[in-house]
């Protein structure tokens, strides 16, 4: 979002006051905002309070002859990326689908020449009111992306559809109408996290990784216009609510849902960190001895390897986290497992850290990405996949 133009457009809703939050979530991932503001928004939140987080003076009038030409509500339409209504209210939502425009926000609205992105923001009676419905179809059907709205506890005290979406969810809409979508009508499997297998009732064995790398491509993924379905298991973060997200803690869940999602899926990116063993389970605790515990492990069976095979037109990439000889291992590993791509790093360098070095290793090449933050690399990543992907039909060679 970095130098993005952003209108922020705040209606009647009580969630008005969330707008507070989302500007500064906005100007910390280097968005320029801009907010407008309606006569009904102003009740339930104060123009100075959103005019000193954006930096900016709140905009809200359209009859201000002496600033500018008159035209505000042409100007700021045509010098920004993305109007963002947040929170839309069901009036607000009622002018859009008829093409009103008695105010400044719905003459911005009217006259852009950028996308427009809505979060409606209303009681569960309103959102579901066949009239909001039939004026959702129709905004939609017009072009305008909808964000949520989610269920939940409303500020009235009843519980439904109808809560304005979290803010983690509405980043990654704002992030997905500022991109240009390479990744449209591609369905993209993503596996990640760190699983864990049980030893005894009490106890279990796992890995370090944080799902960082996982959750970022997804992110991504989605940022970019793909259908994503995240299988995941331990991670740091818990995934977007608004994804297709199935928990899977174990290597036989982890096993049981990418079989199952796989024939659905045009790609396969698998990131988790897998258990490569597992215990002889125990039933009950094991009892604390003072001679130590010896622990039978057993060899897991390789789910990317069996999924490769088994799925004949699944793009697969796969990752592979090294402590020495690291493209070699990388390369022999592509040639194994039977991918397409393999994300190659340095196992003390990227486990659970925020950034990494990586190397995209495919049949024809090797590339060396220098030490970015994970979202840098996932974009990074992505875009190489959609460029293998978008050659199929070639033989596949593999590095000798």
């Amino acid at each position: 979002m970095i130098n993005k133009k952003i209108i922020l457009a705040v209606t009647g809703s009580i969630s008005a006051y969330k707008a507070a939050e989302l500007i500064r979530l906005l100007k910390k991932r280097g968005a320029d905002v801009q907010v407008i503001m309606t006569k009904s928004a102003r009740e339930f939140i104060s123009p100075l309070t959103l005019q000193g987080l954006s930096g900016k003076p709140v905009l809200d009038n359209m009859w201000e002859p002496s600033k500018g030409n008159g035209m505000e509500h042409i100007n700021q339409s045509r010098k920004s990326d993305l109007i963002l209504v947040a929170p839309a209210s069901a009036n607000f939502i009622a002018k859009l689908a008829q093409g009103l425009a008695d105010d400044l926000v719905s003459n911005v609205c009217l006259a852009r020449n950028c996308p427009i992105l809505i979060a409606p923001s209303m009681n569960k009676s309103m959102w579901e009111n066949p009239a909001t419905q039939r004026n959702i179809e129709l905004i939609t059907k017009d072009g305008i992306a909808i964000s949520g709205p989610e269920n939940g506890e409303q500020a009235c005290g009843e519980e439904g559809m109808g809560r304005l979406i979290n803010e983690k969810m509405l980043l990654l809409d704002i992030n997905k109408s500022l991109n240009f979508p390479i990744l449209k009508n591609k369905n993209i499997l993503i596996s990640c996290g760190a699983t864990f297998e049980k030893i005894d009732d009490a106890r279990a064995i796992t890995n370090l990784s944080s799902g960082k790398m996982g959750l970022s491509i997804a992110d991504e993924a989605y940022a970019l216009g793909a259908k994503v379905t995240l299988i995941y298991g331990r991670t740091e973060k818990v995934p977007p609510s608004g994804l297709n997200c199935i928990y899977a803690p174990s290597h036989s869940l982890m096993n049981k849902y990418i079989k199952e999602n796989a024939k659905n899926n045009d790609i396969f990116i698998s990131v988790a960190a897998i258990s490569d063993f597992i215990p002889n389970n125990f039933s009950g605790k094991l009892t604390k001895k003072s001679t130590g515990l010896t622990l039978e492990l057993q060899p897991s069976t390789d789910i990317l390897l069996e999924t490769a095979s088994e799925f004949n037109d699944l793009f697969c990439v796969g990752f592979a986290a090294e402590s020495k000889n690291i493209i070699k291992n990388a390369q022999a590993k592509l040639k194994n497992k039977k991918l397409k791509m393999i994300v190659a790093n340095c196992i003390n360098e990227s486990m659970g850290q925020n950034s990494a070095e990586i190397y995209m290793i495919d049949k024809n090449e090797v590339i060396h990405v220098p030490k970015k933050t994970k979202e840098e690399l996932a974009l990074t990543i992505l875009k190489h996949i959609n460029k293998l992907e978008n050659k199929r039909g070639i033989t596949h060679e593999h590095i000798n």
